[in-house]
This record gives structure tokens, C-alpha cells and sequence, in this order.
């Protein structure tokens, strides 16, 4: 630990106190302990501990300050992990520029020079990547950050939602973790378009064999959002604001457990819900007369000639009609499909509460190439008719979060409902 009272700095922001490097807990949601911490900066002054990421953030220090003054906190964190039996992942933040220079000048990694003087196995420590811009070529960067890799060292892309961290550079740095931006993670809380972009984060992690994790998460409410969102890993002050020291692993256990328990009773209730919606509407599917109605279709084209074969697109719209009045006003589409998923009929769609309008736009659309469409076109039996619910998704022309029903009429035509999630 050093005392810079000595030093004279341009910024009001630089440090003259003690520098002492702090760390906040990251938990793992499948052992629910502590597995990590992030190494903070801070600097206390006359008893009074304060956050030195204002210096860091300041333009009007030179770069080479910064430098010197994270070196040595880097140092501390370090030194921190040397002779313990079972050490936790220590994740430091490292702005590439930084690196690169350094390394281009004396072809070093100061970072694993570190690890190599206090004995530390790089597989404890991960490399945060986090910066708005890096000037140098992609190859460079990646150069480097293979080294660390090399080494053992993990790798996470910090500030996911922010510029730097823009699709190219997770695709070539190949990460092990992505760590979402505090301000993304608020932004969910209020918009259902920004907990869209917050889940496509754990598919896109997912797509590259890497962990989510969700800093920030502040409430419970937060942490109720980052297990929805397919969070490994959560940090932020609900558990523990930045510390001098370590705690015990098992710290935050009960709050995990508690919360991964109401999550568990939230999706099963939630999937008996939408299970007896889908039941209802097979009940109403059956009381409706739509299969008698399409097999007496079936019937004319058996005794049709070429020149006057009835039209199926009519038919299929005249059955859904059937079938409208009886709906509840969470149902907001209805429209036929053949299992290829080839559109037959028109969209049905409610305008208020007693009006139906019908769109002749989607007849013969073919929707085989939405993924989550496929699994609505197969059912398994005709001998007991089920009703297949899909996944919350964001509806194509109102961004309103819907599910799709689907039904089988027969073994040719399925029919398909999209209902608003009512749930959430």
C-alpha cells in the first residue's frame, strides 16, 4: 500500500490517500456460494474510503498514471490470492489499449508476471475486458488475449450493451463469460424491450459456450430478473457493496436458495396455467364443429372434379369463424396452418372486445423458418388431442409479448392461436 499525498496530480479526482484494492462478491447460482470477486479501487483519506473509478474515468490523467496507479492495485489483489488452500476467482479489469502497449513495448504481460511472483494459478483469475474503444487492429487484440488464455487464465467481455463491446470482438475473443451493464440490467426492470435484449444475451452466451453474468442486481426484484434472464453468476450490492476482505462462501446462500425456490414455483404455476388455457381452448376447438366443418371440405374434394375443387383458404376462414365468439379477450389471432407450415388461411385478428378483423395478407406465408414455429407443426398423437404452448416471445407487428397455442386438426392442418401473456 502506498501514500500519494506526496504526489501532485492535475486532477481533483487523483488519489492522496492509502490505495487499498477491494472486492465484491460474485455468486454462482448452481452451488450458490461465492465462487469470485471483482478487485476494486479505492483510496482511504483520513478514515474515509472512497471509489477511485473518478480518477480512472478522468481524461485529464495521462494514460501512464493510470497505468502505475492500477498496477498497483493489481498487485495487492494478487498478492491477496498467494498460499490460499482454495482461492476464488479474481476478476480484474484490464482496458486492451492498456495491455497492448505495454506488451508491444516489451513484448510482457505484466499481469502474468504478477501471477508468476506470488505463485498464483492463472485458472483463479479472469480477464475483464472493458473499455469504450480500442484503437489497434482485431488481430492485435486477439494476439494478446490468446496469451492470457494460453496461460489458463479466463477471459470475461465487460459493459455487454455498451460500444466496445460490439458482436465482432465476442465472436474473435471467444470469452468465457459476458457481463451485462448495470444500466441494461435497470432499463429491464421498466421496459419489456430492453429484458428481450436482456435474455438474448444468455442465448447468445449459450451460442458460444459462455456464462451470463448480471452485475448491479441491487433487489430482489433484480435478482428475480437476473435468474429469468438465465443468469449464472450475480453480483452487485444486494449482496455486498466492494470489501477489504473475503467472506465465508456460503455468505449469501439462503438469499440465492430463496429466491431460485420462488422462481421454481413461479415457472411451475406458471406452465399449469398456460397448460389449462391450451386444455380450454382444445375444449373449445371440440365444441365448435371446426373438424366436422374442414372434414366436410375433405369430403367435397373427394367427390370434386378439376374444374370446380371448393377452395380450401375459404373454408379454413369460414371454420375459424366458428370459433372467434367463443374466445377470451386475451386471444388476440387466430389463423390455420398446414403442418409444413404453409399459411392457409387469413389472420383473425381482434380489434376490441366483440370485433374481429380478417387479413387475406398472410394466406400461403410459410413459417417452417422461425425456429420456434417448427415444434407447433409436429404432435405426437391425433388419438389424444393436446394443445402445445410456446415460450413468451415479442409478436412480429405489435412487440407485445404473446404465446402461440397450436392445436391438430387433423393430420394435415394445425390450428394457431396467439394470446397475450397474461401471466407476468
Amino acid at each position: 500500500m502506498r501514500n500519494l499525498s506526496d504526489i501532485d496530480g492535475v486532477s481533483p479526482h487523483y488519489p492522496q490517500g492509502q490505495l487499498l484494492a477491494y472486492y465484491q462478491p460474485i455468486i454462482a447460482m448452481e452451488s450458490r456460494r461465492i465462487v469470485g470477486y471483482e478487485a476494486l479501487g479505492r483510496e482511504q483519506v483520513n478514515g474515509t474510503v472512497r471509489s477511485l473509478g473518478p480518477f480512472f474515468a478522468d481524461s485529464g490523467v495521462s494514460v501512464e498514471e493510470h497505468v502505475r496507479i492500477d498496477r498497483l492495485l493489481r498487485e495487492q489483489a494478487i498478492a491477496k490470492l498467494n498460499g490460499l488452500p482454495k482461492p476464488p476467482i479474481l476478476f480484474l479489469n484490464l482496458k486492451p489499449s492498456w495491455i497492448y502497449q505495454h506488451y508491444k513495448s516489451t513484448g510482457e504481460l505484466h499481469t502474468l508476471q504478477l501471477l508468476s511472483k506470488y505463485r498464483v494459478d492463472p485458472r483463479h483469475v479472469c480477464i475483464e475486458i472493458t473499455e469504450d474503444e480500442f484503437g489497434d487492429s482485431m488481430s492485435e487484440l486477439t494476439q494478446i488475449v490468446d496469451l492470457y488464455r494460453a496461460a489458463g487464465c479466463l477471459l470475461a467481455i465487460d459493459d455487454i450493451g455498451t460500444g466496445f463491446s460490439n458482436f465482432d470482438r465476442i465472436a474473435r475473443i471467444r470469452p468465457n463469460l459476458l457481463k451485462v451493464d448495470i444500466h441494461l440490467m435497470k432499463k429491464s426492470a421498466s421496459h419489456s424491450g430492453y429484458l428481450g435484449v436482456l435474455r438474448s444475451f444468455s442465448n447468445l452466451a449459450e451460442q458460444i459456450g459462455a456464462s451470463l453474468l448480471i452485475e448491479g442486481v441491487e433487489t430482489t426484484q433484480d435478482l428475480k430478473r437476473a435468474i429469468q434472464a438465465g443468469a449464472r453468476y450475480v453480483q452487485g450490492y444486494l449482496f455486498s457493496p466492494a470489501e477489504p476482505d473475503f467472506r465465508e462462501s456460503h455468505s449469501f446462500t439462503p438469499l440465492i436458495e430463496a429466491e431460485l425456490d420462488a422462481n421454481r414455483v413461479y415457472v411451475k404455476e406458471k406452465k399449469q396455467l398456460w397448460q389449462e388455457i391450451g386444455n380450454c381452448l382444445v375444449r373449445k376447438v371440440h365444441e365448435s364443429g371446426i373438424r366436422e366443418f374442414l372434414q366436410a371440405y375433405t369430403a367435397q374434394m373427394t367427390a370434386a372434379t378439376a374444374l370446380n375443387e371448393p377452395n380450401l383458404t375459404e373454408w379454413a376462414d369460414e371454420a375459424i369463424r366458428l370459433l372467434l365468439p367463443t374466445l377470451e379477450a386475451s386471444c388476440k389471432r387466430v389463423y390455420l396452418c398446414r403442418t409444413t407450415g404453409i399459411q392457409v388461411s387469413a389472420n383473425h385478428y381482434r380489434i376490441d372486445v366483440d370485433r374481429w378483423e380478417t387479413n387475406l395478407e398472410y394466406r400461403n406465408a410459410d413459417w417452417s423458418w422461425r425456429p420456434y414455429f417448427i415444434p407447433h407443426l409436429t404432435h405426437d398423437s391425433l388419438a389424444v388431442v393436446e394443445a402445445k404452448v410456446s415460450a413468451k416471445y415479442a409478436d412480429l407487428d405489435t412487440h407485445a409479448w404473446i404465446r402461440t397455442v397450436s392445436i391438430p386438426l387433423d393430420g394435415e392442418l394445425v390450428l394457431l392461436l396467439d394470446l397475450a401473456d397474461v401471466t407476468e
